[in-house]
């Protein structure tokens, strides 16, 4: 009799960085404990998938499947899943944490030392099926795709916890109009602040993008704002915006990075933060940030642009990332 044949799936691999990834066949993953399988539907590229392939991040293991903005379906769950086969849900960032620390005891296990990170320290999505805890998949709103809903676990929370660590501000500028901006400011105008874009000099293209979900304005963050801010966000991971950002929000105001890699901050004068500016970070996301977000998307909408790729065009889609050229969201999807 010939042999019998073990059930595989395709994941695109991490095996070296800065390398192109590459293409393996690997045995189906067995749900045990708490665990599920998922069959993806829909994974968004970050910005932060290509902080991992450059060695920018100062964790995360080799070889690694990329990818923490998830959707799937479960195919198998462990004894003590929370989650039934079946069930639809996104896997984000945050793929585990202790829960015994003093971070995850005060609602902080976004910080938890022992956390593990999606698509970094654990296999992520950009493969056919992913193992992933089920205690931190999040159920995700009606009215989305899987594709819509993909950048939601991501682009969409981190924007979601920088815009609350931002306050209330009338005035708000987001620094770098990409995956996160476009879906954020669609909510900051939702609770009716004024929201101005900040891209790269001469991206016209960008600030015309800005303008179409929301942007009161949409110009050079190089240059001066039309008025003083309340808060600014900075989704770019450029240092050099943090001095230009403090100084474009009144006293009073809130610069936060949302960035999870930033380049070097330069020196500035103290006197841009003076007057009780605060500079502030967003690190991860918890699971209750995760819940109340989705149910936030539920409520607004929110328009997600996409550009929608096959799986086997991975690398593709991170170089489109990588350039710039994508406006919205790179999501990829099974071939």
């Amino acid at each position: 009799m010939p042999p019998v044949r073990t059930p595989t799936y395709r994941a695109m691999v991490l095996r070296e960085r800065g390398a192109p990834l590459a293409v393996e066949e690997r045995p189906v993953p067995e749900a045990r404990g708490h665990q599920v399988v998922l069959r993806m539907a829909a994974c968004a590229v970050c910005r932060t998938d290509l902080h991992v392939v450059d060695r920018e991040l100062d964790r995360g293991l080799l070889p690694i499947v990329l990818g923490h903005q998830v959707v799937g379906r479960v195919v198998s769950a462990g004894a003590e899943s929370i989650l039934q086969v079946g069930e639809r849900v996104g896997l984000p960032w945050l793929g585990s944490a202790c829960g015994s620390c003093e971070m995850c005891a005060t609602g902080r296990e976004n910080l938890c030392a022992s956390a593990s990170f999606t698509g970094c320290d654990v296999d992520g999505g950009f493969a056919e099926l992913t193992l992933a805890d089920s205690r931190f998949c999040l159920r995700l709103p009606g009215g989305y795709s899987d594709v819509q809903s993909a950048p939601l676990l991501c682009a969409g929370l981190i924007g979601f916890r920088a815009l609350r660590m931002a306050g209330h501000a009338s005035r708000l500028g987001l620094y770098g109009f990409g995956s996160a901006a476009h879906l954020i400011a669609q909510v900051a105008r939702h609770r009716e602040a004024a929201v101005y874009a900040f891209t790269r000099a001469g991206d016209l293209a960008g600030q015309e993008f800005a303008r179409s979900v929301g942007a009161t304005w949409a110009g050079d963050s190089t240059g001066p704002a039309p008025e003083p801010l309340d808060a600014a966000i900075i989704f770019a991971a450029a240092g050099e915006l943090v001095p230009l950002a403090l100084k474009a929000v009144r006293p009073g105001g809130t610069v936060v990075c949302a960035g999870i890699h930033m380049s070097d901050i330069p020196r500035f004068p103290y006197s841009l933060l003076w007057g009780e500016r605060s500079l502030r970070s967003v690190a991860n996301l918890t699971r209750k940030d995760g819940a109340e977000f989705m149910a936030l998307a539920a409520e607004v909408p929110i328009d997600v642009l996409t550009e929608v790729l096959p799986l086997a065009q991975a690398d593709r889609a991170l170089e489109l990332v990588r350039t710039g050229r994508v406006r919205g969201t790179a999501v990829l999807v099974p071939d």
